[in-house]
């Protein structure tokens, strides 16, 4: 049964015109959405409306929410559209958004979204209590699926985020990233996930280590819709990410130097850089990449965090993003750990000496079942830099020779989320172009 208990919103009931189709709403951007309810051509309740139709339409099915709040968005669409007529202009008003189920509308980061003009949805699922893994979603109504194919899981922990925005329930979803919770759903719905530098972003809770480490970030289907999200928890303005001006040189792994990653996802990874290449996005690198395996070291970190005493909400908020780097070196208290995030970092530091990207896939294997991944460790690729503190996003990259979804995986120096916008837009447009010549071809 669908979590949707009714919708109030009278759809259109004062404006006169056709409702708002559903299935089209589902393919409009957030970016384009905010532009067309600004101008009056539509209204957040309009929207909003529609958003509520697509989840009580696709959701049951899906499962992307654990709750749906007719009447909360009813209430944040009417004070948007108040605003509007007020002559306001919200960067994202009428966006319906969801939620990840672990993150409160009170803490910073969703505040400074619904000040934006976003519309909360519902709560999305994440993994729940009782499993020691975190790639998939569960609900009362039984596990989340992936749109691509019910028998996959959509990654986690982030799950019911990337499977909302991958079904076209929400164009913005927001996660948490603390080892791939972000880019491993991203990577495994076909969407756009981006972890930012740690610290960057206001903390969601009051653990300093923690904020930095586990971040807030955007699950998205355009670069843009992600650099809108970035500019109002940055309190800046991100310019719309268009493809770089001159290709950033990157260095390409498939495994960092310790992953078992399996030949079809690094291919088809592999593949989508040549296609960035040629698309004069990216400059390859013959740079070798080897770093030492994360797992134990997060695992410490992890278990730190665990005991440090918690600060108050005061000290939470003023810390400086400029740390992450330093506690990379000297954040873990025991000694293997300490020294391997130090090599991580100095590693690190070598390689964006000699290139402005870092390219992996961003899993090393593909989708699993609802019965869990086994032995593999689907965070892999993406953990070392949530100790390290690097701006990281994944783009999709294609699907297997089987169909499973494949994520590329970019990393960048602190602070150069704009470097990883550019190329996401480049991606968007190269893969456009690519689909456009393969229909073409069929047609012929």
């Amino acid at each position: 049964m669908s979590p949707v208990r009714g919708n109030s919103l009278a759809v259109h009931a004062a404006s006169g015109r056709e409702p708002l189709d559903p299935a089209a709403y589902s393919r409009l951007p957030a970016g384009e959405i905010a532009r067309e309810v600004t101008a009056g051509r539509l209204t957040a309740h309009e929207v909003t409306a529609a958003a509520l139709a697509r989840i009580a339409e696709v959701d049951a099915s899906i499962r992307a929410f654990t709750e749906v709040w007719p009447g909360r968005a009813a209430e944040h669409a009417a004070a948007v559209d108040r605003a509007v007529r007020a002559g306001g202009r919200l960067p994202l008003a009428g966006v319906p958004l969801a939620v990840k189920a672990t993150q409160r509308l009170s803490a910073p980061p969703l505040a400074r979204l619904l000040a934006a003009g976003c519309v909360p949805v519902g709560a999305t699922a994440t993994p729940g209590a009782g499993t020691e893994w975190q790639t998939w979603g569960a609900t009362d109504r039984g596990p989340t699926r992936n749109p691509h194919d019910p028998g996959w899981s959509p990654g986690g922990s982030s799950a019911g985020s990337a499977a909302a925005v991958a079904a076209g329930m929400v164009p913005l979803a927001t996660g948490s990233d603390g080892a791939g919770s972000i880019r491993i759903p991203a990577a495994w719905c076909g969407v756009l996930g981006m972890k930012p530098t740690g610290g960057l972003l206001p903390p969601r809770n009051r653990s300093r280590g923690r904020a930095r480490r586990s971040v807030p970030g955007p699950l998205a289907r355009t670069a843009a819709d992600a650099a809108a999200f970035l500019a109002v928890l940055t309190g800046t303005a991100v310019p719309q990410p268009t493809p770089p001006a001159r290709p950033l040189r990157t260095a390409w792994s498939a495994t960092l130097g310790f992953a078992e990653t399996q030949q079809p996802v690094a291919a088809t990874a592999r593949a989508f850089v040549d296609l960035l290449v040629r698309a004069g996005a990216l400059a390859p690198s013959s740079l070798s990449v080897r770093l030492p395996d994360p797992a134990d070291c997060w695992f410490s970190l992890r278990d730190d965090l665990r005991k440090a005493p918690r600060e108050t909400p005061q000290e939470s908020s003023q810390e400086a993003p400029q740390a992450a780097p330093q506690e990379a070196r000297h954040g873990a208290r025991r000694g293997p750990a300490a020294r391997t995030a130090a090599v991580l970092a100095t590693g690190l530091d070598q390689v964006f000496a000699e290139v402005d990207l870092l390219a992996t896939p961003t899993t090393p294997n593909p989708p699993h079942g609802h019965d869990g991944p086994g032995d593999t460790m689907s965070t892999a690729l993406t953990w070392a830099f949530n100790i390290t503190g690097h701006p990281a996003i994944s783009v999709p990259a294609g699907l297997t020779a089987t169909g499973e979804p494949v994520g590329l995986h970019l990393v960048a120096p602190h602070g150069r989320e704009a470097d990883l916008l550019a190329v996401a837009a480049a991606a968007e447009t190269a893969a456009t172009a690519q689909r456009a010549a393969a229909d073409a071809t069929g047609a012929g």
